[in-house]
C-alpha cells in the first residue's frame, strides 16, 4: 500500500503531461478560431454569406463593397491600387486560414497572421476609430496569432 507522499509524488509526475495535453488543445482551438475568422471574412467578400444587408448579417457581400473599406483603411494608396490590394488581402487571409487549419508552417503562418491583423488594427485605429478596432477585437486576434507564434 502506498503512503500519502508516494501518492502525491506519482500524481505530480503526470501533471506535466496533463499540462501539455491542455496546451495542445488550446493551441488547436486558437488556430481554428483564427482560421474560421479569416475564412469567414473571405467568404463574405466573395458573396458566399449572401448579399450585403446594411451590415446586419453580411459586411460586404461582394469584392466591390470590400474595395470601399480597403480604400478607407488605406488612404495613402491611389485608387487604381485598391482592387489589387483588396485581392492581395483576400488571398493572404484565405491562405493563412487554410494553413492554420492544416498546420502548414505554423510558426510562419502565426507570425504572418499576427502581422496582418496588427496592420489591420493600426489602420482601423488611425483611419476609422479606436473604438471600432476594439469592438471588432482585432488586437485580441493579433495577440492570439502572436501567442501561437511562441
Amino acid at each position: 500500500m502506498l503512503d500519502q507522499t508516494t501518492s502525491a509524488d506519482v500524481s505530480s509526475f503526470f501533471e506535466p503531461a496533463k499540462h501539455l495535453a491542455r496546451e495542445r488543445i488550446v493551441r488547436y482551438f486558437a488556430r481554428l478560431a483564427l482560421a474560421v475568422a479569416f475564412l469567414s471574412a473571405v467568404a463574405d467578400r466573395l458573396g458566399l454569406w449572401g448579399p450585403y444587408t446594411d451590415g446586419i448579417v453580411v459586411s460586404w457581400g461582394s469584392m466591390a463593397r470590400f474595395y470601399q473599406d480597403v480604400a478607407v483603411l488605406s488612404p495613402w494608396a491611389p485608387a487604381w491600387v485598391i482592387p489589387s490590394l483588396s485581392w492581395l488581402i483576400t488571398v493572404l487571409e484565405a491562405g493563412l486560414g487554410l494553413s492554420l487549419i492544416i498546420g502548414y508552417r505554423l510558426k510562419w503562418t502565426a507570425l504572418l497572421s499576427g502581422l496582418l491583423l496588427l496592420i489591420f488594427a493600426l489602420s482601423m485605429a488611425a483611419f476609422l476609430s479606436v473604438k471600432l478596432m476594439l469592438n471588432y477585437s482585432v488586437l485580441t486576434c493579433a495577440a492570439c496569432a502572436f501567442l501561437l507564434f511562441l
